[in-house]
């Protein structure tokens, strides 16, 4: 081979070499005060020169936890994530390499996530086996009783959530004693032999109250279920190993019924009864007690209004700063009353924490809710939801530790850190 092929090939080696691996530094800069822990770092991997399907994050040269996912299921990953901690009033810089071949690398996981279709054939509540990752169902269709604890749950080591598959689509909770994942083992229904062994359960009554920042509609007077859709769906976006995102979505939502004049409105072309398809994406990062909670319409809705909060726990005190934070404190029977036997009575903590720009009004406490009615001028929401179970060896006992608890929360996350590319 003469000098100009073998320079040539060596160019090409050189090219292919390039576009098969890209390394970067981030650098994330905490300007407060306090350190922040467990803060989750989000790449965006589109643009980047290569195609990512693995990826290496160090830390002063060590390894460390990461994960990519793929949201919008089209078979190419779109975020990396990963975690870390930075000290008061400083940076730290992390080394970031994608790779255009192999599969993401396997860490211990810290987070986990279920769905379940009912097994008929197993009467244990926890020993459920018919695993599946989405469910699409038509309007009419109710697979409430038909999926295991009624829809997807998702935990990291402090909490635990689920989401009702029906019309409430209600926000539910899973408090522990101990630091640790369980719901593969519990499956969100501890026998007698787990209780005793310290596992956590269900640990808050929701029924169709709006439980822990479900998202519903708002008729003017009330929050209103998403019954008149012409699709649902659930589904498994992220498994972990540091952050689960379980995606549900309502196709053909006409959220508005206008007093029985819904027909009428329709035919002036009145959009407040126009169908809207509304995806809520629910994430929970490792180490942290809250979940993100992010909603995506198919178009801007200014003209809608909508209702969250949380449910007015029986005999619970409650908390608001008056502009989005708001919390209560209460003890109720996690369960009805026909099933209490066996279960004591909880105490927990909620807490609801949404940006001034989203609230429309505060709405005073009734016996079912703690209600809110938001808005936005463009297609997406976002609030974030957060719970703490008396049951817990490494949390809150009372609710002036809560709402302590709650304002600190709304500082740290009104003062994200900054990350920076080099």
């Amino acid at each position: 081979m003469n000098k100009k092929l073998l320079t040539n090939a060596m160019a090409l080696l050189a090219a292919m070499a390039a576009t098969a691996q890209k390394s970067f530094d981030v650098t994330v800069v905490n300007d407060c005060l306090k350190a922040k822990n467990n803060v989750p770092v989000v790449i965006k991997l589109d643009g980047r020169g290569v195609d990512a399907k693995s990826a290496l994050v160090t830390d002063g040269g060590r390894e460390i936890a990461c994960q990519m996912d793929d949201l919008d299921q089209d078979g190419r990953y779109d975020e990396l994530c990963f975690m870390t901690d930075v000290n008061g009033k400083s940076s730290k810089t992390l080394n970031v390499t994608l790779y255009a071949d192999g599969t993401p690398r396997i860490y211990e996981p810290q987070v986990y996530v279920e769905m379940l279709l009912s097994n008929k054939k197993i009467k244990q509540q926890n020993k459920q086996n018919l695993y599946i990752s989405e469910l699409t169902v038509d309007n009419g269709t109710n697979p409430y009783w038909q999926l295991h604890h009624h829809g997807a749950a998702f935990e990291n080591d402090m909490v635990a959530y689920r989401i009702y598959f029906d019309h409430r689509q209600t926000v539910d909770i899973y408090g522990k004693y101990r630091k640790g994942l369980e719901l593969r083992q519990t499956q969100f229904y501890p026998d007698s032999t787990q209780k005793a062994a310290g596992y956590g359960d269900d640990v808050l009554w929701v029924g169709s109250t709006l439980g822990l920042g479900t998202m519903r509609g708002w008729d003017g007077r009330q929050p209103t279920m998403l019954e008149d859709v012409d699709r649902r769906s659930q589904r498994i976006i992220a498994r972990g190993p540091v952050r689960t995102i379980v995606e549900v979505e309502d196709k053909g939502w006409r959220q508005m019924r206008l007093g029985g004049k819904t027909a009428q409105a329709a035919v002036a072309g009145d959009r407040r009864t126009a169908p809207v398809d509304m995806t809520t994406l629910y994430t929970l990062y490792a180490g942290r007690r809250e979940c993100s909670v992010d909603v995506r319409f198919s178009r801007p809705v200014p003209d809608l209004r909508f209702a969250t909060g949380m449910i007015n726990v029986k005999n619970s005190t409650e908390f608001s700063d008056g502009e989005g934070l708001r919390g209560c404190w209460g003890t109720d029977w996690p369960v009805s009353a026909k099933d209490s036997a066996g279960h004591k009575r909880e105490t927990v903590g909620l807490g609801i924490c949404i940006p001034k720009e989203y609230i429309e009004s505060e709405r005073p406490a009734d016996k079912h809710n703690y209600a809110y009615v938001i808005k936005t001028d463009t297609d997406r929401l976002h609030y974030m939801i957060t719970f703490g179970s008396d049951n817990e060896s490494f949390g809150y006992h009372s609710d002036e530790e809560w709402y302590a608890y709650l304002k600190e929360w709304k500082d740290d996350i009104s003062h994200p850190v900054t990350i920076r590319e080099e």
